[in-house]
């Protein structure tokens, strides 16, 4: 027997976490045969719009889809594959600029027609007119979150919650 959701609150949050995850495997299922995780992929897609000039590493964490705390190590990881470089700002020395390297954009040229197929597939049991109410009900919830305090404490710019002043990890 079924056991009702507390609430029609409850049932939508969870519903739209596991509709959040079903979505993230197929499109890690997309990336995953050039040798991506789906967050790799990310950065890469943001380098690649950035241009020859790059971006410093904390922006490229701040455009990200998902947060990645581990934006040094997933760099690291990119470097090491030889699909992302590194330099020091001249001005500036505390800040690195990332920028993808041309094996980068061949990574992504290989994979830009499997995700475009992808991208064009994800919501295509929805007809249009529900796909743009789809996309308002979800800028909807992010903007309340967003402007939200949550229960146990408000959130700070990077994401964190902060009790009594302090960041949690």
């Amino acid at each position: 027997m079924k056991k009702p959701f507390r609430s029609a609150s409850v049932e939508g949050a969870l519903s739209l976490m596991r509709t959040a995850d079903v979505m993230t495997r197929f499109f890690e299922s997309v990336v995953e045969p050039g040798g991506l995780t789906l967050q790799q992929y990310n950065v890469l897609r943001i380098l690649r719009g950035a241009g020859k000039e790059g971006l410093p590493t904390l922006e490229v964490a701040e455009r990200m889809v998902q947060r990645a705390p581990g934006i040094t190590r997933m760099l690291d990881r990119l470097m090491a594959k030889g699909l992302v470089a590194r330099e020091r700002s001249s001005r500036d020395r505390r800040v690195v600029y990332c920028h993808i390297t041309e094996e980068g954009l061949g990574v992504l040229a290989a994979l830009d027609d499997s995700m475009a197929s992808a991208d064009d597939s994800a919501l295509s049991m929805l007809p249009n007119d529900d796909q743009r109410m789809l996309i308002g009900l979800l800028d909807r919830i992010r903007a309340g979150h967003e402007s939200q305090v949550s229960p146990i404490g408000r959130r700070s710019n990077n994401g964190r919650v902060v009790r009594q002043g302090v960041p949690t990890m």
